[in-house]
């Protein structure tokens, strides 16, 4: 019996049927009080949004974290310290967990001299004036002061790349950058990160970005999703003055220019074909490959998944196809994904266990990293396990844009939040 993941029913205890092994594992205990839920691990929070994400409600009033009412507000005011912050939308990984890093320190992004040269852009970024600069220093325990990651979607995976960079460094950077101006961030030995938290992310990849061809579709989708969210049909990018975040590219909206020619010069940019430091390519399964080989579960922190589940099987063809609560905008991708195989020579075999999805993502991708990794995953049964990845189990009825946008289940999926964070609050400090 498969149970919805602290969707409905608010007991001490709740059972959830994971994907592949149909072995029931229990999930998080509800805080008995959840207006005083912070416990010994008080660490700030930083959630990470994903792909055509923001920080705050920054396209004409929409949350990312709430859609209509902010969830990180509801969060800090049951006591939890929390940060929403605002990077490279359509970036690389590689670009957005240096913007992320800039966002907690503060300074000016730096992206590497090794990075930037090879693929052709600015090394250096906007600068940021820090949220939590004590980052790594002492507290007056004594303890390493560090803090909870959460990523939805491709923010999942920028949060492991800050791991790996912040604990291993890079190599390339450091034989690099031979002028003593390398960013702290590439060096390497800092402890920084409590734990990991993902929900529904393509830690290996999306077979959908195999159906999807360049920048556009995925621009008209988002910009219908915030309609959708708003309930109004009069939504559009120059209303929102969404910023596409791609100055390293040169593609920064100049003095005078106009957002329409902004918004072409970005969508018509040769970069979307001739590089693959870009959201786009890190995405699909062969990119989640690359990434998985090179981003490892650090030994020293908790990491934790969930996954969202908005399918069904069809009694009579046995694919997967969307439950009827998901999003129209989304019904396209998750039949196709919900029937999707691929055999094709040196890309990413995809069978029938990647078809149960949420519109975006398959649940056997959001469970943990597998294609190119070394990473372990074990069902949390009540007590983590660092270094490997603790499944959490799935939101069923759940589609990928309602687990953030919260229209439909605002109450259901708000206590899903509440109960992640206590659980993080729990975790033991070193």
């Amino acid at each position: 019996m498969k149970v919805s993941y602290l969707k409905r029913i608010m007991a001490s205890v709740l059972i959830i049927c994971t994907v592949f092994y149909l072995i029931s594992v229990p999930v998080v205990k509800a805080a008995d009080n959840n207006d005083a839920a912070v416990y010994g691990n008080n660490y700030p929070i930083i959630m990470v949004h994903g792909c055509f994400g923001w920080g705050g409600n920054e396209p004409d009033g929409v949350y990312y974290w709430g859609g209509a009412e902010s969830l990180t507000q509801k969060l800090t005011a049951k006591g939890y310290t929390v940060y929403s912050p605002s990077i490279g939308p359509v970036s690389s990984n590689w670009d957005r967990a240096c913007e992320l890093y800039a966002y907690i320190v503060g300074g000016v992004v730096d992206y590497g001299e090794a990075h930037s040269k090879e693929y052709g852009h600015a090394r250096y970024g906007k600068t940021y004036p820090g949220v939590y600069k004590q980052i790594g220093t002492l507290d007056a325990s004594g303890d390493i002061q560090k803090v909870h990651l959460i990523g939805h979607s491709m923010g999942g995976q920028t949060i492991r790349l800050l791991a790996q960079l912040l604990e291993n460094g890079d190599a390339n950077e450091v034989s690099s950058t031979t002028d003593g101006s390398i960013s702290p961030l590439f060096t390497g030995g800092k402890s920084w990160i409590s734990s990991i938290a993902t929900i529904a992310t393509p830690h290996d990849g999306s077979q959908e970005a195999h159906r999807q061809c360049g920048i556009e579709p995925l621009v008209h989708q988002f910009i219908a999703s915030i309609a959708a969210i708003k309930g109004s049909n009069s939504v559009h990018l120059d209303n929102m003055n969404y910023d596409f975040k791609l100055d390293q590219w040169g593609l920064s909206r100049e003095p005078g220019e106009s957002y329409s020619d902004y918004y072409n010069k970005v969508i018509n940019s040769n970069i979307w074909k001739e590089t693959k430091d870009l959201s786009i390519w890190d995405l699909t399964p062969e990119g989640s490959r690359d990434f998985n080989s090179y981003v490892k579960a650090q030994n020293d922190i908790y990491y934790f998944s969930i996954a969202c589940a908005d399918t069904h099987e069809d009694q009579l063809t046995h694919f997967y196809v969307p439950n009827r609560n998901m999003n129209p905008l989304l019904l396209k991708s998750s039949i196709f994904m919900g029937m999707y195989t691929n055999n094709k020579n040196g890309e990413v075999p995809i069978d029938e266990s990647w078809w149960q999805n949420d519109g975006v993502v398959s649940v056997i991708s959001a469970m943990s990293p597998k294609v190119g990794s070394t990473d372990q995953t074990v069902n949390y049964t009540g007590t983590a396990v660092k270094g490997e990845w603790n499944y959490l189990g799935e939101f069923d009825n759940t589609d990928h844009i309602e687990v953030c946008a919260m229209k439909y289940d605002r109450s259901g999926i708000e206590q899903m939040y509440y109960n992640l964070a206590d659980l993080l609050s729990k975790l033991t400090i070193d």
